[in-house]
């Protein structure tokens, strides 16, 4: 299977994968805010971690979501 070029997709395709993109990139930005705002005491483990783990994409951002952040009362 040989890969496609940019322009070997259509316009359509094109819009989704900028879109994703896009959505990544705010994910992305809106955790490590949070990580930054966030007091130590609400996070399931080390800030560091989670900072390293948000550059995987998409599960970083998602698994900080679902299970780093301590439910505030």
């Amino acid at each position: 299977m040989a890969k496609k070029n940019w322009s070997d997709l259509s316009p359509t395709q094109q819009k989704a994968v900028v879109a994703v993109a896009v959505a990544e990139v705010a994910l992305t930005a809106w955790v490590l805010r949070d990580l930054k705002r966030r007091d130590s005491a609400q996070v399931r483990g080390p800030k560091l971690l989670w900072r390293a783990a948000s550059a995987v994409q998409p599960f970083g951002p998602l698994g900080y979501l679902a299970f780093g952040r301590r439910r505030t009362s």
